[in-house]
């Protein structure tokens, strides 16, 4: 990694949630040279209990200025090295709630050579120090956001460096042949001749395993960031109905009375470790009431942000013009799925056709029929159906850089196909083993490191 400049400064911030009523304690973090100081100007602690690493101290956070106490606090020493960032690191273990933890942090940030810290500070001076390689801080994000069981597992799987083995593997066997390369480049005469095919067929093997963890990184987006799948047809074709069953639970009204949804309703389920957000929209319709146009139009625009539509139309009536009508109002970009409803009352194959093609799916919202089907369907036609050998995911960022990597090795074959000098190989090689040291932090530039680590979490 190239030298970055470190912060002298200590931060602070509140590494758990706070919330209202939310928590029995909570966590207040310090990292850096003046720590413990600031912890020991803010607090007392009672007796003869040591201030050493590793060691919880009892006692109580004291007002500025009266002395009162303001909170009964645990306090948490783990001196450098031996700590998350590698700093001196003090840990405040107070009370939970708001107003007793903003006061306890209002203390600290009062003290000298204290500041708040920036989202992901702590990672990103845990990253710096050589705590934590670049993946498994990223990992950690993932963990604590995690949605899902299955999200949880496999950011568990980075936390304990598996991102790194693999890319760092991978990483290693391209230099082995970029030093197989220069080393041809200057002494090609003193060495025996390089078999370039098979230096092709090892470059390829890597760009092929490479392409294999941008495609399993897809499967892993779904499971760490959710689908949201939008709900649409005519009304009282049993839209509020799926949803609820599909939800466990009553989120929308169910009436025979056509236009009874007015509003978008959201209901967040998780459907085989996949956290989905089932968008219930108004039925699409003619209308002249004011708040059912207003529903109608916020349809429109769940239809242009859903990861995919699912268009329901009744079984017991068969495929209309109406509902032709709705399926080209869905963006071009957006999938879908044609899902005929109220199977149990279904009339012939031949009404119930769809411009000559069946249904997708077919189900019944009140029974429950066709449930699995329509299940698998949805992870299918979003690329997120996982099975048990995914093991390790990708981020978006991760995902790219191994594009890149996967692009340049490619690029190899063009360059062995016109017979080109090995100087010219080592161009797209070094691309590659570049935009892998990125994916592990090993070339990387402040700036790029502050764009990752802001989008982590204050605290973390």
């Amino acid at each position: 990694m190239q030298e970055i400049n470190r912060d002298a400064q200590t931060i602070a911030a509140v590494a758990t949630a706070v919330a209202p009523g939310q928590g029995g304690i909570a966590v207040i973090r310090l990292s850096g040279p003046q720590a413990q100081a600031a912890v020991q100007s803010v607090t007392r602690i009672p007796g003869q209990q040591s201030w050493e690493s590793h060691h919880v101290l009892y006692g109580h956070v004291l007002a500025a200025e009266s002395g009162e106490r303001i909170d009964e606090v645990l306090v948490l020493l783990m001196l450098a090295p031996r700590s998350f960032t590698g700093e001196d690191v003090v840990e405040i273990h107070c009370h939970g709630g708001v107003i007793a933890v903003q006061r306890v942090l209002a203390r600290v940030l009062d003290q000298p050579g204290v500041r708040r810290a920036l989202p992901g500070e702590f990672s990103q001076r845990a990253v710096l120090n050589g705590r934590l390689d670049l993946t498994r801080a990223e990992a950690i994000s993932d963990l604590v956001a995690a949605r899902s069981q299955r999200a949880a597992e496999l950011a568990m799987a980075g936390v304990d460096g598996g991102i790194q083995k693999r890319i760092t593997a991978l990483r290693d066997r391209l230099l082995d042949q970029l030093s197989e390369l220069e080393a041809r480049v200057d002494f090609e005469e003193d060495l025996p001749a390089l078999d370039g095919a098979a230096l092709l067929e090892e470059l390829q093997m890597v760009r092929c395993q490479l392409q294999q963890l941008v495609k399993d990184g897809q499967v892993g987006a779904a499971l760490r960031q959710g689908l949201r799948v939008a709900l649409v047809g005519r009304p009282n074709v049993g839209k509020s109905s799926l949803l609820n069953r599909l939800s466990r639970r009553e989120r929308a009204i169910v009436t025979d009375l056509p236009g009874t949804t007015r509003d978008l309703l959201e209901s967040e389920i998780v459907l085989a470790g996949v956290p989905i957000t089932l968008l219930d929209t108004a039925g699409i319709r003619a209308t002249s009431d004011a708040v059912e146009q207003l529903g109608i139009a916020r349809s429109h625009d769940a239809l242009a942000s859903a990861d995919l539509v699912l268009l329901l139309f009744d079984l017991s009536v068969g495929w209309t013009p109406d509902d032709e009508a709705l399926r080209q109002r869905i963006p071009a970009a957006v999938p879908h799925l044609l899902v005929g409803n109220k199977v149990d009352l279904a009339v012939s194959d031949a009404r119930a056709g769809t411009s000559g093609s069946a249904a997708d799916i077919r189900l019944s919202a009140s029974t429950g029929a066709g449930e699995a089907e329509l299940v698998q369907a949805v992870l299918e036609r979003c690329g997120a159906l996982a099975d048990g050998s995914l093991l390790l995911s990708l981020n978006q960022r991760q995902g790219d850089l191994a594009q890149q990597a996967a692009d340049a090795l490619a690029r190899s074959a063009q360059v062995a196909a016109d017979g080109l000098p090995w100087d010219f190989w080592t161009i797209d090689l070094r691309q590659a083993i570049h935009s892998l040291g990125e994916i592990t932090g090993e070339e990387l530039t402040e700036s790029v490191l502050d764009r990752i680590f802001s989008r982590f979490c204050i605290g973390k």
